[in-house]
């Protein structure tokens, strides 16, 4: 588990970005927040990462005891997996999360089963560990425009629904910094070319609404935020540089998905999705990027393409029984 202080970081008001290691190294975050002997979680990977965050903080000279916040933005495994094996080792702690999801991290038997269903149990097990119920005396559910004390400072959170109905971010306004979750998409730093980021939207199970992801944009962008800190992956200077690029990936997955839709052939639909979102990232990465090889595009996107066509696939489904009331 490595870490990186953050550059934004005031005088006696720190933040890193913590790799947990989830899949490969540079894939998934989580940030420590420091301001005046108080600490904070945003997002915290799976169960399988909470020994290593506790070590982590004894590296850097805090305590367990000092953890004020543990902050899923949302509560898919691989940000709020590990959510309620920390809030166990850390007894001062609130695990505050979207009010939508929060009832997930007290029983997280329904998530457990969700997750199984999209990555199978034998992946599941190995990827994310047990799911540790979170006492329901120590969680708060949070509603746009809450405000949380850390030390000095302040954190607010920003209802962002579009990747899933229960996101949210958390701004730091002192160092006009915005922990986006999924809601700022997919940052693969492999395939930065001549300093410039290449992202893409997540569209993984179940909620993906492309409408109201881009009213959370505009929301995000509205902070007027300097760095948007991202769970996939570490934090980007200036996204406003960088959000219509992600629009533009919003926009291209639902017209891949709709294109099927329109076609009305269930069957193999999903790999379908797959194979059509591929070959648009090929096209947008080299675009980007023309001197990376279609291979190393394949291997280092083949995940998440993956679930993003379960993702797409689940949504035109949605649609479909809006349509017709079932």
């Amino acid at each position: 588990m490595t870490t990186d202080r953050l550059a934004f970081e005031a005088t006696k008001a720190h933040s890193w970005c913590i790799d947990t290691g989830l899949n490969r190294p540079g894939h998934t975050a989580c940030y420590l927040l420091h301001d005046d002997g108080e600490l904070a979680f945003i997002d915290t990977g799976t169960s399988n990462n909470v020994a290593g965050l506790l070590a982590l903080i004894r590296e850097l000279g805090f305590s367990p005891e000092q953890v004020r916040w543990i902050l899923p933005t949302h509560v898919h495994l691989d940000h709020a997996g590990g959510a309620g094996a920390l809030l166990h080792h850390c007894r001062n702690a609130i695990l505050a999360t979207h009010h939508k999801g929060l009832p997930h991290m007290i029983d997280p038997s329904r998530l457990q089963r969700g997750a199984m269903e999209v990555y199978g149990r034998d992946m599941f097990r190995h990827s994310f560990g047990d799911l540790i119920p979170a006492a329901e005396e120590h969680c708060r559910a949070l509603h746009e425009g809450a405000q949380l004390a850390l030390g000095k400072r302040h954190l607010f959170f920003l209802d962002t629904p579009g990747h899933a109905n229960h996101h949210g971010c958390f701004f730091d306004q002192e160092n006009a910094a915005l922990y986006t979750g999924d809601s700022f998409g997919l940052h693969y730093r492999e395939l930065d070319y001549q300093g410039r980021p290449w992202l893409m939207a997540t569209t993984t199970p179940v909620a993906f609404n492309p409408e109201t992801w881009m009213k959370s944009l505009d929301k995000m962008m509205a902070t007027q935020t300097e760095w948007a800190c991202l769970t996939h992956y570490g934090p980007l200077h200036q996204p406003k540089n960088q959000q219509q690029q992600l629009r533009e990936s919003i926009q291209s997955h639902a017209a891949i998905a709709l294109r099927e839709e329109h076609m009305g052939d269930r069957e193999g639909r999903q790999q379908r999705l797959a194979r059509a979102l591929l070959e648009e990232a090929v096209i947008q990465v080299r675009r980007h990027n023309p001197e990376i090889s279609r291979s190393h595009i394949e291997k280092l996107l083949a995940d998440d393409i993956r679930l993003n066509s379960q993702g797409l696939d689940v949504w035109l489904t949605r649609r479909e029984k809006k349509r017709t009331g079932a």
